[in-house]
């Protein structure tokens, strides 16, 4: 386990290479929407290495290849009640980003925030 509620296999990157981090300020950030929501978090997308990233269509400038970021799910909360917790409480910093469903979280040293 990397933390209470989350295991290293969680975060592996979905073509099978083996990339399996993640950042420690994400780990926090989802550890604390756990704790907020009272119920479990699932993780869609995390580490991509760049080959996979670009696979599934995202760009080179990806937080996930960089192993800072996380699509997820929560139990009982929509991604938009889990988009405006993370804003208001990550105000000012932090990648965002809200889909219709799942919600992205990235440790990315601006503020981004965007409705995918």
């Amino acid at each position: 386990m990397l933390s209470e509620h989350f295991a290293r296999y969680e975060f592996q990157c979905r073509c099978g290479c083996g990339f399996d981090t993640v950042d420690a300020e994400t780990l926090m950030v989802l550890e604390d929407v756990r704790e907020w929501a009272g119920a479990p978090v699932h993780i869609n997308s995390a580490c991509r290495c760049l080959k996979y990233n670009r696979k599934v269509g995202s760009s080179d400038g990806s937080q996930h290849p960089k192993a800072r970021a996380v699509d997820f799910i929560v139990e009982g909360k929509t991604p938009l009640e889990v988009y405006t917790y993370l804003i208001k409480k990550y105000h000012g910093k932090y990648g965002i980003g809200r889909y219709e469903t799942f919600t992205h979280f990235d440790s990315r040293a601006v503020i981004a925030r965007w409705i995918g």
